[in-house]
């Protein structure tokens, strides 16, 4: 390799690292998406196990609950089987019933060796109505009351209930919580449970404990090492004929670089497809079994079924969804697997798109020469970066990582009921960035008409634009005017003035705006006291957009003016006094002064305190957020607070780092483009 010629020896080895990072990402995703399809596979055949007891209990409990048509929208026939636990629905008595639940429950248990212990609760009175736990024998075998110790049972009923109330009354595009709970315990053993309802109120809980079948992913290192090495090949063999030539090098590197990429996303979507059918499959097949044992279970405790049971309703989404893949003839519907498996391909496209940037990015950097350039100013200022290594360690830990995990952050679909699942099981690509760019929709029909949708990204970006515009113009506006006041020959007591002007920015932001909203209170604010002091009406602040936005304007004007003061008081005095002798004996007048000689020195301290100004003021967070708190609807909401909004009151982790992302981009394009515009920091020097 040393004797190649320095373009392709470069390019060459760029294309083996790009390779590697794209395809080796790839395939760790793909291991990482097959093992979390296998560990999904195995909680829904257990959520058909559970959905099979449901069915048994409900009717040897006598109930005729309706699993085809739920009474509420989001069941999946849990939602009246259990609910003769909670009240007796037959003329039988109760304790009669009670005893059929618990011959029932023991019968299913025998009928399933996986399932290790099964509990029925109901939350009337607190009652373990059923249970085949070993610790729940002797002198505590059910029927009886809960216990202090079984208090994390009622309370994981308690949060059912909790997010099955949620969920009906949740806010659109909140995210939701899960109705069915699943946690994964060592050696493969899963416990469930799901709420049980009585006219669509939650009564109780079924709880069960499985052991799962373990179905570990192998990572496929044939498939990876072709798809790494294969590139390289066709490059070595295509660069004898295209010689040392360096653009046609970065091309064929670049093409063959996305070609190898595309072949291998094609690989994992069929894959990924296959996995998903084998899933389907094996769903069905348990539906069809534990069928037929609930079937013959009944039968055997002659049991008579008010309703024939609906099995295919039995695979169900932790949302009590039913997910649509199984037909009434117990088969694979390929219809809606056609659809899922267009959903993956999509997904992956994203997904190998995001990867070819990033490895075509590597494949730049080498190949062009930039990291042989790194490398040589590495080995040339190797004491100086081993002087700023403490610093540049620091700076990995403390901001680089978290930065870079925010990222990543972004193109999950994490949120707060999935934080245990792997970035590879919670992968969606750019859908989240997709999601927020391509929605145009500002404004929206209502009954009253058209209205601003506040909610919006886009008219959160223009409210967040005009915030910005109109803060930056009254701080450089009303500081420049006090340090050009200030900067007066002869100016009476100049010192207690600077240091009471200085104050506003002495005091904490969070203090002033607190302050602030106190003042612009309806009923006691100084703000409207001081109106209904001259016979104005009391003006509610905060229930009006114009209002809400001319109150935090007036309070980050207060906050922002002694900044710009300070740097423009500064810059005045550096200017040499005999540039304005020499004006004035040309006969300039004040204004000429200023446009000719004051505002040109003041340009290179002032323009980069105007983009810190233009920074901060797009990320003012405590202001929107601690005096207008975005009212009234949302209309004074700018990005950092809906960001914040999105992650930690719809705990939407995953969209709200997309949204922290498109945040930063436009703020570097800002800033970038300010800086080569104005030339800035050059003149600085």
């Amino acid at each position: 390799m040393a004797s190649l010629p320095s373009h392709r020896r470069r390019f060459l080895i760029g294309l083996a690292l790009a390779a590697l990072l794209g395809v080796g990402l790839g395939a760790l995703l793909l291991a990482g998406s097959l093992a979390a399809e296998r560990r999904e596979r195995a909680e829904r055949k257990a959520v058909v196990t559970l959905s099979a007891l449901a069915a048994v209990v409900d009717r040897a409990s006598g109930g005729a609950a309706e699993e085809a048509a739920p009474a509420e929208p989001g069941g999946f026939g849990l939602g009246e089987e259990l609910a003769a636990v909670a009240q007796n629905q037959t003329a039988a008595p109760q304790k009669d019933e009670g005893d059929k639940v618990r011959r029932a429950v023991a019968r299913f248990a025998a009928g399933h060796p996986q399932v290790t212990a099964i509990r029925v609760v109901k939350f009337d009175g607190r009652q373990l109505e059923a249970s085949t736990a070993s610790a729940d024998r002797g002198d505590k075998a059910a029927p009886r009351a809960l216990v202090l110790d079984e208090k994390p049972i009622y309370d994981l009923g308690q949060k059912l209930r909790a997010a099955v109330e949620g969920n009906r009354q949740g806010a659109e595009g909140a995210a939701r919580a899960p109705e069915i709970a699943i946690e994964r315990r060592p050696q493969g053993v899963l416990m469930l449970a799901a709420p049980a309802e009585r006219g669509g109120e939650v009564a109780g809980m079924v709880q069960i404990e499985m052991r799962a079948e373990r179905e570990p992913a192998a990572f496929a290192w044939l498939p990876f090492l072709a798809a790494w090495i294969a590139p390289v090949v066709a490059l070595l063999l295509l660069s004898l004929a295209l010689g040392d030539r360096r653009w046609l090098l970065a091309a064929a590197a670049a093409l063959l670089l996305v070609i190898d990429l595309w072949a291998y996303g094609r690989y994992a979507s069929k894959i990924l497809a296959a996995e998903r059918r084998r899933s389907s499959e094996a769903v069905a097949a348990q539906i069809g079994e534990e069928s037929k044992k609930a079937e013959a279970l009944l039968a055997e405790l002659a049991i008579p079924a008010a309703k024939p049971l609906a099995p295919t309703l039995w695979d169900a989404d932790q949302f009590r969804q039913s997910r649509g893949l199984i037909t009434a003839t117990g088969t694979v519907d390929e219809g809606r697997l056609g659809e899922l498996a267009g959903a993956d391909a999509g997904r992956m496209t994203r997904s190998v798109a995001t990867l070819a940037a990033l490895a075509l990015a590597l494949l730049a950097f080498v190949g062009l020469g930039w990291a042989a350039r790194t490398g040589t100013a590495l080995r040339e200022h190797r004491v100086a970066y081993a002087y700023t290594l403490p610093a540049l360690i620091g700076m990995l830990l403390l901001v680089f990582f978290p930065f870079f995990y925010g990222i990543v952050i972004s193109f999950t679909n994490a949120n707060i009921y999935n934080t245990g699942k792997s970035v590879a099981e919670t992968w969606v690509g750019v859908a989240n960035y997709i999601d927020i760019l391509s929605d145009f929709r500002m404004m929206k029909h209502t009954a009253e008409g058209l209205v601003w949708n506040y909610q919006n990204f886009y008219y959160t970006l223009l409210f967040t634009i005009g915030w910005t515009v109109s803060n930056v113009a009254i701080g450089v506006t009303l500081g420049l005017t006090l340090a050009l006041i200030l900067n007066l020959p002869g100016f009476a007591l100049r010192p207690l003035y600077r240091v009471l002007l200085i104050l506003p920015w002495a005091v904490p932001n969070y203090i002033t705006s607190l302050i602030f909203k106190g003042m612009f209170h309806r009923q006691f604010g100084v703000v409207n006291q001081i109106i209904q002091l001259f016979g104005g009406p009391a003006v509610p602040w905060f229930e009006r957009p114009f209002t809400s936005f001319l109150a935090v304007l007036t309070t980050n004007g207060w906050l922002s003016f002694p900044f710009m003061m300070v740097i423009s008081l500064g810059a005045l005095q550096s200017i040499p006094a005999d540039l304005y002798e020499a004006a004035r004996v040309d006969g300039a007048t004040r204004w000429q002064q200023f446009r000719s000689i004051t505002l040109p020195s003041l340009r290179p301290a002032l323009v980069p305190a105007v983009i810190l100004s233009v920074i901060w003021t797009f990320n003012m967070f405590n202001v929107i957020y601690l005096v207008s708190a975005g009212e009234p609807g949302g209309s004074t909401e700018i990005l950092i607070t809906q960001s914040y909004k999105l992650a930690f009151e719809q705990y939407r982790y995953g969209y709200a780092a997309a949204y922290s992302a498109i945040i930063f981009m436009i703020l570097l394009a800002y800033g970038t483009w300010q800086n080569r515009v104005t030339r800035a920091t050059e003149a600085i020097g």
